[in-house]
């Protein structure tokens, strides 16, 4: 049997942004409240929020895993989970992926298997920060770390070279559009639905029964649908 850890990535130092992107409102509500509420959606067993410090909006009930100083970017907070997970797989979602939805990460989690977790690849570039991986990718985590090959795009190549990730092709623009600068927060306070379609899963799977939780980092795309670093797959 197969069981899901979901962590939420809550932000680096949002240098970009000029301010936390966790608590930027969408269509009302706080960014990490509302992809707390989406996670959520996949009945959650338990909730953990990972940051660099612990956030001044945390839940007084909220445990925190909190990156192992020197913070290296989204690969330290990704490999601190891994190492404390229980279950078999963790699920990885950015914050600042406000049109992200619940039923498109159910369907990541459905392609799941023993050993094997599933990345998005979207115009050439793999999506880390919304991707499902195994619990053996927390020593190839620890590896690169201390190679100082802290790309995230670099790390998913190598999970899928050892087998432990396989890709999903993905064409829906929407749901990765990314906050990262004041520009982009403007784009979505002035077009609150973006054009945003309703998603359509592949198929209809018996549903999984996850534990869930969350944690902090940064994305690799802005909000126009452009990549911010790294190589597309087939790069070194």
């Amino acid at each position: 049997m197969i069981t899901l850890t979901a962590v939420l990535f809550v932000g680096g130092e949002s240098r970009r942004m000029g301010a936390d992107k966790a608590t930027l409102r969408w269509q009302g509500e706080p960014l990490w409240s509302r992809q707390r509420r989406t996670l959520r959606m996949l009945e959650p067993q338990k909730i953990l929020i990972s940051a660099r410090t612990r956030p001044a909006w945390c839940p007084a009930d909220s445990a925190i895993i909190l990156d192992e100083p020197p913070s290296r970017g989204p690969l330290s907070g990704l490999a601190a989970a891994l190492m404390q997970i229980e279950t078999t797989h963790l699920l990885a979602l950015a914050v600042d992926l406000p049109q992200m939805r619940s039923d498109f990460l159910w369907e990541l989690w459905r392609e799941a298997a023993s050993g094997v977790g599933v990345v998005p690849e979207l115009d050439g570039f793999y999506e880390p920060l919304c991707a499902v991986y195994p619990v053996e990718a927390a020593a190839h985590a620890a590896r690169q770390i201390q190679r100082g090959q802290l790309a995230l795009q670099s790390f998913v190549r190598t999970l899928c070279a050892a087998n432990l990730l396989q890709t999903k092709v993905v064409t829906n623009r929407d749901l990765f559009l990314n906050l990262n600068t004041p520009a982009a927060g403007h784009i979505l306070v002035a077009q609150p639905s973006c054009g945003l379609a309703p998603y359509a899963p592949a198929t209809t799977l018996p549903r999984p029964s996850p534990v869930l939780g969350f944690l902090s980092g940064d994305q690799n795309r802005d909000a126009l649908g452009a990549p911010l670093g790294g190589q597309p797959p087939g790069h070194p």
